[in-house]
């Protein structure tokens, strides 16, 4: 059976590091942080691509211990983390496929095999307004 939801793969690197609000200091904790945050998108979806869809966070270095959650299926990179993108981008030809990722090398090689790539801001919460 072929899923027909559109595959949304997060780069969290590059998602996480898109604000600076100390991330670095507990880039497991941030990741943990981003995946909670993706579960609605599971069931609305993003900007232009309507839901249910499924989710796919992509994480490397101090991150790979996060676990998935209902809804978010975690993925550690066995080596760099946009190397996993493009694999999981390859291998669901076929698809309806979005990388959420700024990494301008990164939607280079993800449109090459017929992705869509949006920025973070589809899936971050824009910052509070200090009018």
């Amino acid at each position: 059976m072929v899923d027909e939801r559109t595959l949304v793969i997060v780069d969290a690197a590059n998602v996480v590091g898109s604000v600076p609000d100390g991330w670095w200091r507990d880039r497991r904790g941030a990741a943990e942080r981003l995946r909670d945050a993706l579960v609605p998108f599971a069931e609305t979806g993003l900007p232009g691509r309507a839901g249910p869809v499924e989710l796919v966070l992509v994480v490397e270095g101090a991150a790979r211990g996060v676990a998935p959650v209902p809804r978010v299926r975690v993925d550690p990179a066995p080596g760099t983390g946009d190397d996993r993108i493009v694999e999981l981008v390859a291998a669901a030809a076929g698809r309806d496929r979005v990388v959420v990722t700024a990494d301008r090398e990164l939607r280079r090689r993800a449109e090459a095999y017929g992705a869509r790539c949006v920025g973070p801001r589809a899936v971050r919460p824009s910052p509070p307004s200090h009018d």
